[in-house]
Order: C-alpha cells, then structure tokens, then sequence
C-alpha cells in the first residue's frame, strides 16, 4: 500500500510540475522582464547625462582658467 501511495504521490507531483506557468504567470514574468529593461535603460541614459554634464562642467572650469590666465 506504502508503495501504491507514493507512485500516486510522485505521478501528482509530476503532473503539477508538467502543466509550466498558466499564460498570466507568463504575462506577468514578461511585463517584469520589460520593467526591468526599461529601468536599466534609464539608469544607463542618467549616467550618460551625468558624465556628459561633468564633462562640460569641467571644459568650462578650464576654458574660464584659460582666459583668466591670458588677461
């Protein structure tokens, strides 16, 4: 009987694990990988626009050192 059970037991499990993800669970995991990609975008064009605004900031220290030094 021990053994009946635990074949029934082992087929259940096997046929939960088989069916995957309904189409909501796979909606959502699709809708989170888009979420995901969106923020990394962003993160990546703040840095850009950080790096950008650093670097201008710097060319005009230089720049306004440059005319100081000439007068």
């Amino acid at each position: 009987m021990k053994k009946v059970l635990s074949i029934v037991a082992a087929s259940a499990m096997l046929a939960i694990v088989a069916c995957g993800p309904s189409a909501e669970e796979k909606a959502k995991l699709d809708a989170q990988k888009m979420q995901d990609s969106i923020t990394a975008a962003q993160q990546v064009a703040d840095s850009l626009a950080a790096t950008e605004a650093q670097m201008m900031d710097t060319t005009a220290v230089d720049t306004t050192v440059a005319v100081e030094a000439a007068h």
